[in-house]
């Protein structure tokens, strides 16, 4: 089913909007939102056609995943011999030949193949997008519209479309037309980020202080999640105004998102963030501090949640010591590692669940300033997908597939009430859609598709 804004009810007003169910706000949003609930709900974005020809880039899986939870009918277009991204896993571990990064990016969506590189396919190309509401590719700037497939090209015929391009430098400016690769690593370390993280040259440690990624695809996944939000909005405007856009999403820039106050710091005082591990300029404590067995996370937002740390460890004098009574004091480098020290010192005794029942126990006592001491658990993997919570909120979610067996996959992001998103199916094969595809857009029947496959167009 599909709706646009003028179907939607507004909602009226009056006595029955401020009645209060006579149940906990927990058992409320959960009955709304419920996971297990959404193939009984509207999908946001039902009935749109998205081409997604993203290749050798996980941001561009990223980004028509979070559409294809959302209702849109992905078609992931592929080399005949398949997207080297399926290559992408660690330890080159496969599942039923297909890398596990893109096992858990290949969801909800259609397979085809089509050689780009090939006229005929462009052609073929040309026609597939003329029903298509939105299209999503990685390719290095210029590319396809060089092949006369690009937005400039699509655009004539099809005014709706939204195009979507993905480059970790962007489509225009002095990177742009270099021709070198983007890549997940590139979007980190032109961002700034690489190099403010890792561990701080501390005495003993200068071995280690180098630049660090982040994560796992930490920068294709930012690019893919800002190229999603982009091309939503476009979607927002497209209702309005009746007409399609170009997006040009940088990786890089995506990230530089991440880096909060960094380079503002740079350009109004001149200074850099250096790496500081653990540590933070901003706030202290504000770290990971080890227990007795495994870390936690531990925090006290200003002097009076502090005061009230320094009174769960033990050692209330500390509050008043020149060193760390202020805030200001509390976050020079050479403080904040006297002070991790002494908070270890206290920790270690004790399990990581007893240190955080220690703190809740206390603030509890506490109102208001005093109170905001924060703690939580570092998990390890294994323990996160063990952790309850996560189960009933639908974040990981077991899967029978007939190809893959059963596979455990993350599920989406959002709890909605009225347009829940969904996990429909995994990863499918190489090419799997090619007949069921090419027949209903195309009207390409069995002999056809034989006879492009030979001659090296799909």
């Amino acid at each position: 089913m599909s709706y646009h804004r003028s179907h939607i009810p507004h909602q009226v007003k009056g006595p029955a909007m401020n009645h209060v169910e006579e149940k906990s706000w927990y058992d409320w949003a959960k009955e709304q939102t419920d996971p297990s609930t959404a193939s009984q709900k509207f999908e946001a974005l039902e009935d749109l056609l998205v081409l997604d020809l993203s290749y050798g880039n996980i941001g561009g899986l990223v980004c028509s995943s979070m559409l294809a939870e959302l209702g849109a009918q992905v078609i992931r277009i592929e080399p005949p011999d398949g997207d080297i991204s399926r290559e992408f896993t660690p330890f080159g571990i496969k599942h039923q030949d297909t890398g596990l990064g893109y096992l858990a990016e290949g969801r909800n969506k259609r397979h085809i193949t089509l050689n780009l590189h090939n006229p005929r396919a462009q052609e073929i190309f040309r026609t597939l997008a003329k029903h298509a509401d939105i299209i999503v590719e990685t390719f290095q700037p210029g590319v396809m519209d060089g092949w006369g497939i690009g937005y400039r090209q699509l655009r004539e015929f099809n005014p709706l479309l939204i195009y979507a391009a993905l480059y970790s430098y962007g489509q225009f400016g002095p990177m742009a037309s270099t021709g070198r690769p983007g890549s997940e690593i590139t979007n980190q370390a032109y961002s700034g980020l690489a190099y403010i993280n890792g561990e701080p040259e501390l005495e003993g440690s200068a071995e280690y202080a180098v630049p660090t990624k982040t994560g796992s695809w930490y920068g294709w996944y930012g690019e893919g999640m800002f190229g999603a939000y982009g091309i939503l909005l476009a979607l927002n405007f497209r209702e309005d105004s009746g007409k399609g856009q170009f997006v040009d999403v940088s990786g890089a820039e995506c990230i530089m998102k991440f880096i909060d106050y960094n380079l503002s710091w740079f350009h109004m005082d001149g200074r850099v963030k250096e790496r500081l591990g653990s540590y933070d300029p901003s706030v202290f404590p504000y770290t990971f501090i080890k227990c007795k067995e495994g870390y936690t996370f531990m925090a006290a937002y200003n002097d009076e949640a502090f005061k009230t740390l320094m009174e769960i460890i033990g050692r209330p004098e500390l509050a008043e010591d020149p060193s760390f009574s202020s805030f200001m004091n509390r976050t020079s480098l050479e403080n904040e590692e006297v002070l991790q020290k002494i908070l270890e010192e206290w920790s270690t005794q004790y399990p990581v669940d007893e240190v955080i029942e220690r703190v809740q126990e206390a603030i509890s006592r506490k109102e208001g300033r005093a109170a905001a001491v924060v703690t939580g658990k570092v998990t390890r993997p294994a323990d996160t997908l063990k952790e309850q919570n996560w189960w009933d909120r639908g974040s990981f979610l077991k899967v029978k597939d007939p190809i893959y067996g059963e596979v455990t996959l993350q599920g989406p992001l959002w709890k909605m009430s009225e347009t829940s998103p969904r996990l429909k199916w995994l990863c499918r094969p190489i090419g799997a859609d090619n007949e069921f595809i090419y027949l209903k857009y195309l009207g390409f029947g069995r002999g056809r598709l034989a006879e492009l496959k030979n001659g090296g167009v799909i």
